[in-house]
């Protein structure tokens, strides 16, 4: 099969185009063929887009809003083929899988929800005779540049706000993901979504993503991926004046304090640091333990680490599937051969999966490190793979400033049953996200997403606060005093 861009309501003729195979992670074996594009097909897309919106803008929201509801349901009763495509070519086990298209159904009826409100103000004007109000307005086309952990759900977030604002889009998904893009492009002509209203282009972030970011027409560049990527986006949005959203890496901790529920803070830990083989911007790689139950805390996760079953995510009894390719087995191991040389102490893992059906995919063991001090390379980078990093704290106030002391803020957890020290905790943890006795994955779609610090530039994906991303505060006037009133001067109070 090969992938081809879906521009302007059509999917491209796959003669003289190249393509680059799509494998999946977990046998090594090829599952389809994807266009690598170049700046001409963003300007196609561009154009296409452009000319869609000014249309599109002028549908009224509600209108706008029916087209979602209908992608929503397409993808539920599509929601196990989707959710096996993308194992397929993700790597993530199976329930994890349908997890994510239930993220991107739900995404689909909240931002639907939302063409019925996209709220603005009514407010007092100061001078008499006049109305004051504020409302939203539509940007144009927007640029959504997506990364292959997540290939649907990410997408959703960004693509259904701006679409029931009024905007049009162009996605460039991920090249290691382009499959559950390709099923998205067929949901989005089956609802009937106008032409040129979403577009979806494929190549490399280099080639394509470049070409986004300088394109004149597209006005928003929505970007997930790297710290490192993001910083470059922002240099090159920022010379173009783009409106440019982050959302990027993370070094996220899970607090036990010595009054937790241990049982389940082991539960939590083990979800966050190993779901997705550790591969989220939200998974956990930090455990800041209180000293007095370290020992503890770490038998039990041993223990429970024994029964972890690794495998191709479409085996229903696999807990922990393969990483996304060699590339990224390289460098978790690369930093399994730092943490020892720093001195941290591996109790468990730290090594590449060979032999059986191991040796046709991307598996790394999942590793705990222990004695781990907050300064070391292993507890300050984010290595993107099932590794945990334990270091001890002897008091509240220390855990709070290991778990702050990082170039990252986006997700933190504390177990701890005083209901004090839970309050301190969602006030003084420099994270955009903050669970209580859970862990550091699992957020909602209808709470802002995103982070502090190195994770991000302010913006939010998911929630009502999406939305700001794709929309201008629009102020309006209206004056029926039939005469000129001058604000500020005219207005004695």
């Amino acid at each position: 099969m090969k992938l081809t861009n879906y521009v302007n309501g059509k999917w491209q003729d796959a003669e003289s185009l190249q393509f680059t195979a799509v494998m999946n992670p977990a046998t090594g074996k090829e599952l389809a063929e994807v266009q690598l594009s170049d700046a001409s097909a963003v300007d196609e897309a561009a154009k296409a887009a452009k000319a869609a919106q000014k249309l599109w803008a002028k549908v009224p929201a509600p209108k706008r809003a029916s087209y979602l509801y209908e992608i929503g349901r397409i993808m539920k009763e599509r929601k196990e083929h989707l959710a096996q495509v993308l194992t397929k070519e993700m790597g993530k086990v199976i329930e994890e899988g349908r997890g994510e298209v239930q993220e991107g159904i739900d995404m689909a009826f909240y931002m639907a929800g939302e063409g019925r409100r996209l709220f603005g103000e009514t407010t007092p004007s100061e001078l008499a005779d006049k109305f004051a109000m504020s409302v939203r307005a539509p940007i144009g086309v927007v640029g959504l540049i997506t990364p292959w952990n997540f290939p649907v759900a990410i997408a959703t977030w960004k693509s259904f706000p701006a679409i029931v604002a009024g905007n049009t889009f162009i996605w460039k998904p991920a090249t290691e993901t382009p499959m559950m893009a390709y099923e998205m492009s067929k949901i989005f002509a089956e609802a009937g979504i106008p032409d040129g209203v979403a577009n979806i282009v494929f190549g490399t972030g280099s080639e394509v993503g470049t070409a986004m970011i300088e394109h004149p027409d597209i006005k928003v560049i929505s970007f997930t991926g790297s710290t490192d990527t993001g910083r470059k986006v922002a240099e090159l949005g920022g010379r173009n004046l783009k409106k440019v959203s982050l959302e990027m890496g993370g070094k996220n901790a899970v607090i036990v304090m010595e009054d937790a529920d241990l049982d389940l803070a082991v539960e939590g830990i083990l979800w966050s640091a190993f779901g997705t083989a550790g591969q989220r911007c939200t998974a956990c790689s930090r455990v800041i333990v209180h000293k007095e139950v370290k020992e503890e805390l770490q038998n039990r996760l041993l223990e429970k680490m024994k029964s972890l079953t690794i495998g191709d995510g479409t085996d229903e009894s696999i807990k922990v599937g393969p990483v996304i390719n060699k590339k990224a087995l390289e460098k978790i191991h690369s930093y399994i051969e730092i943490g020892k040389q720093e001195g941290a102490v591996l109790l468990a893992g730290g090594e590449i999966l060979t032999g059986g059906h191991y040796d046709k995919g991307n598996y790394y063991a999942p590793t705990l490190f222990t004695d781990v001090t907050a300064s070391m390379r292993i507890a300050q980078e984010e290595i993107f793979g099932p590794v945990i990093s334990v270091i001890e704290a002897d008091s509240f106030e220390a855990a709070i400033e290991v778990n702050n002391g990082v170039i990252y803020g986006l997700s933190s957890s504390i177990y701890t049953q005083d209901v004090n020290r839970a309050f301190k905790a969602q006030r003084d943890l420099d994270t955009g996200i903050v669970y209580i006795n859970a862990g550091t994955t699992g957020a909602e779609i209808h709470l802002p997403f995103g982070g502090t610090k190195g994770t991000g530039n302010g913006h939010r994906d998911s929630g009502v606060a999406a939305l700001d991303v794709f929309t201008e505060w629009k102020s309006v006037y209206v004056d029926f005093s039939g005469k000129l009133q001058r604000a500020q001067i005219d207005n004695e109070i």
